[in-house]
């Protein structure tokens, strides 16, 4: 977010590149339930009941699968299956039509997928993937594309070894039992991952008290200043573990959350704050404009340590870290939240198994507790692990109670479906998610949740892709719309205030719009967030000044 980023994308340049199609040896096992669906559709689940099973075309057999996207739901087809921890898989399936899409989530490791723009006849896809210590079940799924038509998918195959197989050995004791933060009901723990285990029991005082099923948890409902015994065991269908060595740990003496926290109002601006120089003016967190609710602190760094991220200001702001603090709490004092942004077109964070999930849990509650911060901010443009993140984010959220502040900012492209990564965290931690404000630009044309295309720097690229985001789960407080403060603060999409006022008003009123009518109104839209408060300071804070009443003003 930080350096503009190249020329405006084209939609079909963002996509995955096609996959090769490696020949089934004929010893394997298809692991994939009515793979021709010959039997209807029969263990398998498609979104908006777009999907059906026809009599032809086919490839095989008697029927096939007809899935057509409608508005925002791209015709997603999936069912689970049951594999084994640390084993690779091939998954395979022959398609028909346009952006057909055949891919697989929760894997443990990197989820993938594989997609054709155009199959006039039938077409293989095929991608692998290697399951991750603890996974005992992943989702295969075909799906389609916004305004294209339905497409066909038939004799899909997921070859490897089959899940919850009783003649694997027992596993080992965990190592490395550690305790994290503690409140007055609660204690965070976390242990090294073990080998063939697909899952975990944690043992308070001798008793086993829940079960995990990645090398960390959190044990509520504790009572205060107590000293507790914990202990972990592995699991798989062999059998359980030995315990580990235990670990102890007391409660904190007082009530709930560590620390106030101001509350987000109902209707914020966002705005983040430059820890460098690049032109743009020079601030002291004291200086951000009084009309940002949320400052977002830009950015944390990477560490040596997978997952782990530091902060240190940049000396040539000449800001002390004493006065960092006191600034940050005065903000605070006056109602506003301030984050820690993790990532920029630059950041090279990457949380992609459980450990790195402990690792940027605890270095970013560190960071809160040493500055003050209210929460984080995820700004990873180059990607991210949904399974991971939500653990990580999901540790942090166990570590720093109920009001701790989440926010994101990802790239159009990273929210046109709801099974991209992105959009897939976001819905997984719904629950303690409080705004995505994605960057409307940067990004060249993208669809809309009506199928159309629009192109970046207009009121119905905001208006149709943010409905995108409504209309796929996410609540209107969860939604807001990221913009450049000027035309100096990104390489494209900038757009005046009126146009962000208009967009604004078109979601939450249903006045002002452009071309593009959503389907309903949403007056619980969040508001709107700027790159940055530095441009918009350097443009007079006309962003701010202009939008930020405007905000406060919404119903």
């Amino acid at each position: 977010m930080s350096v503009p980023a190249a020329a405006a994308l084209l939609l079909a340049a963002a996509l995955p590149a096609l996959g090769a199609a490696p020949a089934r040896a004929a010893a394997d096992v298809n692991l994939a339930r009515n793979p021709g669906f010959e039997s209807g559709l029969a263990g398998w689940t498609c979104s908006g009941n777009s999907g059906a099973v026809v009599g032809s075309p086919v490839r095989t057999g008697s029927g096939a699968l007809k899935a057509a996207p409608a508005g925002a739901d791209n015709a997603r087809c999936a069912q689970t299956v049951a594999v084994r921890p640390g084993s690779t898989y091939t998954l395979s399936a022959w398609v028909q039509g346009s952006y057909v899409y055949l891919g697989a989530d929760g894997t443990g490791t990197t989820d993938v997928s594989t997609w054709t723009p155009s199959a006039t006849s039938w077409q293989q896809l095929t991608t692998t993937f290697t399951t991750g210590p603890g996974t005992t079940s992943v989702t295969i799924y075909t799906h389609g594309w916004y305004g294209q038509p339905a497409y066909f998918a038939d004799d899909v195959t997921l070859t490897g070894p089959g899940g919850g197989d009783p003649g694997d050995p027992v596993p080992g004791a965990p190592g490395g039992l550690r305790a994290g933060a503690v409140t007055a009901s609660s204690v965070a723990l976390s242990w090294d991952a073990v080998t063939g285990a697909t899952g975990y029991n944690v043992y308070r005082d001798g008793t086993k008290v829940l079960s995990a099923e990645g090398p960390s948890a959190t044990v509520t409902g504790l009572a205060a200043s107590t000293a507790y015994r914990f202990e972990v065991s592995a699991t798989n269908a062999a059998g359980e573990s030995p315990k580990s060595a235990a670990v102890t740990a007391t409660t904190s003496p007082g009530g709930g959350d560590p620390g106030p926290g101001p509350s987000v109002p109902k209707h914020a601006v966002t705005g983040y704050w430059q820890n460098f120089d690049n032109g743009a003016t020079v601030q002291k967190i004291s200086d951000v404009q009084s009309q940002y609710d949320i400052i977002a602190v830009a950015f944390a760094d990477a560490t040596t340590t997978p997952g782990a991220v530091d902060f240190r200001l940049d000396p040539a702001l000449n800001y002390t870290e004493a006065q960092f603090k006191t600034d940050i709490a005065a903000k605070r004092a006056a109602g506003k939240s301030v984050v820690l942004s993790i990532g920029g077109e630059r950041g090279t964070v990457t949380v992609n198994d459980a450990s790195s999930a402990a690792h940027f849990a605890d270095s970013v509650y560190a960071l809160m507790q040493q500055y003050g911060f209210d929460g984080v901010d995820i700004d990873l443009e180059n990607g991210l692990d949904p399974t991971y993140m939500t653990q990580a984010l999901r540790a942090l959220s166990a570590k720093a109670g109920s009001k701790l502040v989440i926010t994101m900012a990802p790239q159009t492209i990273d929210m046109q479906s709801a099974s991209a990564g992105y959009f897939r965290t976001a819905l997984n931690i719904k629950d303690i998610l409080t705004v995505v404000n994605m960057q409307y630009y940067n990004s060249g044309s993208m669809n809309g949740c009506d199928g159309r295309v629009y192109a970046q720097g207009s009121v119905d690229f905001l208006t149709a892709l943010a409905c995108i985001q409504l209309e796929g789960g996410l609540d209107p407080s969860q939604v807001g719309l990221g913009l450049p403060a000027s035309p100096r603060a990104a390489g494209g999409g900038y757009v005046s205030p009126s146009v962000v006022n208009n967009a604004l008003d078109c979601l939450a009123k249903g006045t002002n719009c452009g071309s593009f009518k959503p389907p309903r109104t949403y007056p619980g839209i969040r508001g709107a967030m700027t790159w940055s408060t530095n441009w918009d300071a350097a443009a007079g804070s006309s962003w701010s000044g202009a939008v930020g009443p405007h905000v406060h003003g919404l119903p």
